[in-house]
């Protein structure tokens, strides 16, 4: 139910072309959000600012001292004193030139004049100085400000104090204002919500080196605004370049991954879903990557696949074959023994019914001692062991049990032969070489077995002195269920699966089994040879 409801949900974007996607655009907008900040850029641009409006309000503020500075000889000692009409006609005038809001206070802290500050016969007038008409998507200005409230929140941030302005203003207002009473000069820098900072410098009046009063110039951030908004669009202008590029060369190589991935999948469907051969996975033999290398291993798996099946099929048709003849002559035996009333016919009968039942018994144990072998293979933990001692082991077990010393077993070896496998199975495999050698070899005669390293394989050879393998049958006898026994042996004691399940065992091991005849200078065959190769190991005190 839920394949069903996947197959029916195909999502218009696959999966993995959303998960490229998402970690490019990702890594791409990262980049971006750091080239945004542009934190040193802007403390450049206020560094600037500052200094030219430091160089005005010194430049008013010696203005001020030469031009509405007078001498109050009214009072004795006489006292120079700011004509304060004289002051707030200066200020409106150099202030309006500068493009900034100058304010002048006396040395008792109270408001001498303003630049926006106009008196006249109707009374009091204040200019408001609106901000330029802002150019640009505004789209894009309320992105950027919504990342600068972000960048803001960040832990380390620089936080401005915010600019108040009482109506009745005095000096002790702001702490620049008091600074300059000192006769120093002072800067400060301050977020508003109209023009996003405002900046200010205070610089002493003075006149002959007396502080007469105090100058504060200040103007907004219009101008660093801008020119931040101006590099900024220029960087989402080419962000939107780099985007577009992103996105298709995304497309396109999560094409190359998710195209042939899904072609491999639907063929792998098709050949689960159908009953025959017709359908076969592509191969993407062009592509000399991962997915081509995929794509050849899930072909190779599925031609193993279909060769396992082949195996299977003509393993069961074998088995079902060689059970039936020991069953037929049991099934006839049977009947037979139940119609006679002779007892010696009896006795015979039973003897044929009893060897038809051990050979049925041999058959299956081998039966399923051939089926067990690839997975307990695959199960087993394979370890490195030298061979030479599994053969001296072998051939003293075998030589203290031939109690009528029938056979001489022979042993060449050399030492140190390293080789990675299931030792026990290894030793079954050499026990059953020895055991096809004895059974055809001649009473007393000589069994060789030698072993050496030639390369990097191991050879094991087991040589006889038997009549020698059938000409043009040095393969087939590692046939399941072949049989090829000696001479007067009696028939049914060999299931013929000794020599399939000894291959079977040396080619999962990656190595290596075959036979061949034994031939003296003048052609004559002098015996069998069976020679197994395995891979070697590198012993670890080797270079």
């Amino acid at each position: 139910m839920e394949k069903k409801a996947r197959e029916k949900f195909k999502p218009w974007i696959p999966p993995i072309t959303r998960r490229i996607l998402a970690v490019n655009i990702l890594a791409l907008g990262i980049l971006v959000a750091g080239l945004l900040y542009l934190g040193q850029y802007r403390n450049s641009l206020i560094a600037a600012d500052l200094s030219a409006l430091k160089i005005q309000a010194e430049m008013l503020a010696a203005a001020l001292g030469e031009g509405a500075v007078r001498t109050n000889r009214n009072v004795t000692p006489a006292i120079q004193e700011i004509q304060i009409e004289t002051a707030r006609q200066i200020v409106r005038r150099l202030a309006a030139t500068t493009q900034t809001r100058a304010r002048l206070f006396g040395t008792d802290g109270n408001l001498l004049a303003d630049s926006r500050i106009l008196l006249g016969p109707g009374g009091i007038v204040q200019i408001e100085e609106l901000p330029p008409p802002r150019l640009g998507d505004e789209t894009l200005r309320y992105v950027l400000d919504l990342y600068d409230r972000f960048v803001e929140r960040l832990p380390g941030s620089q936080e401005l104090s915010a600019y108040k302005e009482r109506p009745s203003q005095r000096g002790a207002d702001y702490p620049e204002v008091l600074r300059a009473m000192s006769g120093e000069t002072a800067t400060v820098v301050r977020s508003s919500q109209s023009t996003n900072m405002i900046l200010t410098v205070a610089v002493p009046v003075q006149r002959y080196k007396q502080v007469l009063g105090e100058l504060m110039l200040s103007k907004g951030s219009q101008n660093i605004d801008e020119a931040l908004f101006e590099v900024r669009q220029d960087i989402m202008n080419v962000f939107g370049v780099a985007l577009g590029v992103t996105i298709l060369l995304s497309v396109y190589l999560a094409g190359t991954i998710a195209r042939p991935i899904h072609r491999l999948a639907t063929a792998a469907e098709q050949i689960r879903r159908g009953h025959g051969r017709k359908h076969a996975l592509p191969k993407f033999t062009e592509r000399n990557d991962e997915i081509g290398e995929l794509a050849q291993s899930l072909s190779d798996m599925t031609e193993a696949l279909w060769d396992r099946m082949d195996a299977i099929e003509s393993f069961a048709a074998d088995v079902a074959h060689e059970i039936k003849n020991p069953l037929t002559s049991l099934n006839s035996a049977v009947e037979t023994a139940a119609r006679i009333t002779d007892p010696g016919q009896q006795r015979k009968l039973m003897t044929i019914i009893q060897e038809d039942v051990r050979r049925l018994d041999r058959i299956i144990s081998d039966i399923a001692e051939a089926s067990r072998v690839d997975s307990e293979l695959s199960r087993e933990e394979q370890e490195v062991f030298d061979v030479s001692l599994v053969l001296e082991t072998l051939v003293d077990m075998e030589t203290t049990t031939d109690s009528r010393k029938e056979v001489e077993l022979r042993l060449e070896h050399q030492s140190g032969l390293l080789v990675r496998g299931t030792e026990r199975r290894l030793v079954q495999v050499f026990r059953n070489l020895i055991a096809n050698a004895k059974s055809f070899n001649p009473a007393g005669g000589p069994i060789s077995l030698k072993a050496f390293r030639q390369g990097n394989w191991i050879h094991i050879e087991c040589e006889d002195s038997g009549p020698g393998l059938p000409p043009g049958k040095e393969d087939a006898i590692f046939e399941r269920f072949y049989t090829e026994r000696p001479k007067g042996e009696k028939f049914g004691l060999h299931s013929g699966l000794g020599l399939s399940i000894s291959r079977q065992i040396i080619e999962a091991h990656q190595g290596h089994l075959h036979g061949e005849n034994r031939l003296s200078a003048e052609g004559k065959v002098l015996g069998a040879r069976f020679v197994i190769r395995l891979p070697a190991v590198k012993q670890p005190d080797s270079k």
